[in-house]
């Protein structure tokens, strides 16, 4: 398994980065805000599209476009970048991320409260696989509809992201099925994508 950029990084790597894993079918301006709320803590958030995912089929817009959107995102503004990992549990992106950085860069994971809990209670086959992925590899946390609460002995390597509760009812859910009703999406999405989201999904507002 491997990780690699699409954009930005490794020409000159941070000390300090933050990986941020999602399926993004779309990108939301809640994922936009999060990783602008990361860069309070790390010097760079890189935007990163598994090539398969453990929890979930890869149906509906293809790997390409969701490639695409996550570049037009990381064009748009600076401490962004974006990679593609063959892995799709956290553990083995941060792994594949180290293998190609090397030993000097801090690594962290961002997420949300509902993906936090998800890695945290994942079926890995074997014990410890989680205890030690946090040794290695801080999370930094969102709260949406709700914080997360480590065990206590994460609780230091556990960072909470804050985040607005304006931005708790937004999903890549929410867009689609607006989209599907013809309801307004638009102010969901952010600025960068909004004209490549409407080429690739439709979404004709009523």
């Amino acid at each position: 398994m491997a990780l690699t950029f699409q954009y930005r990084v490794p020409a000159a790597i941070p000390s300090r980065l933050a990986l941020f894993p999602g399926a993004w079918n779309p990108p939301t301006v809640a994922h936009l805000a999060i990783a602008r709320a990361a860069l309070d803590y790390v010097s760079e958030v890189v935007w990163l599209l598994p090539r398969a995912f453990p929890h979930k089929a890869f149906e509906g817009v293809d790997f390409a476009q969701r490639l695409d959107m996550l570049v037009a995102i990381a064009r748009w503004e600076l401490g962004f970048s974006v990679a593609v990992a063959d892995g799709g549990l956290y553990v083995e992106m941060a792994d594949d991320a180290r293998a190609l950085l090397g030993p000097e860069p801090e690594i962290a994971l961002l997420c949300g409260r509902d993906a936090a809990e998800r890695i945290a209670n994942w079926n890995y086959q074997e014990p410890g696989v989680f205890d030690a992925m946090v040794d290695r590899y801080p999370l930094l946390v969102a709260g949406r509809d709700g914080d997360y609460l480590p065990h206590a002995h994460h609780a230091e390597r556990v960072i909470r992201v804050p985040l607005s509760a304006q931005f708790n009812e937004v999903s890549s859910t929410e867009v689609r099925n607006r989209m599907a009703k013809g309801m307004p999406w638009r102010h969901l999405i952010p600025n960068a994508i909004v004209e490549q989201v409407y080429r690739i999904y439709g979404g004709a507002e009523t």
